[in-house]
């Protein structure tokens, strides 16, 4: 049997690796050369070009370190070691609040999260209160506009999806 990579690892391993070439082909190539011409401009002190190049230049460097980190911690993810039935990393959950409106979620990592489109980060407030639960669990989030309650009525594991 071929061992193939999860598809939710393989597509953040996918998207950390392509934004590491990108930056890192800003960082060797397109940033030296506006240094190098900022540099002809003069004084360095007092050449704006320069120093957004350099602060860019140290933005790029740190990001490049933070994805490499990242990278690092997903290779180290077992996602076979991530529950079956219970709400997890990669879990889709079906909420029914108390008032009877749904809301599905999915959970995920912080860099994905985009709560318009229903992916919440697994460290978020409603995240957290989700992750270990299981289908039919109640869960009670506090929120700036008070707390709000939950029903887990319907729950997809990253093993089922």
């Amino acid at each position: 049997m071929c061992y193939s990579e999860p598809p939710m690892r393989a597509s953040f391993v996918k998207r950390f690796e392509d934004e590491i070439q990108t930056l890192e082909r800003e960082l060797k190539q397109e940033l030296p050369r506006e240094i190098q011409r900022a540099r002809e401009l003069g004084d360095l002190r007092e050449n704006a070009e320069y120093q957004a190049a350099k602060e860019r230049q140290r933005f790029v460097e740190a990001r490049i370190g933070m994805l490499r980190a990242r990278l690092s911690q997903i290779s180290l993810l077992n996602l076979d070691k991530l529950p079956r039935d219970r709400a997890a990393l990669g879990s889709t959950v079906r909420l029914r609040e108390a008032e009877g409106e749904t809301v599905v979620y999915r959970l995920v990592m912080p860099e994905d999260a985009d709560p318009g489109k229903g992916f919440i980060s697994t460290a978020s407030p409603i995240g957290r209160a989700i992750v270990g639960k299981e289908l039919g669990d109640e869960i009670s989030v506090p929120t700036p506009r008070g707390v709000r309650d939950f029903e887990i009525v319907e729950l997809t594991t990253i093993h089922e999806a």
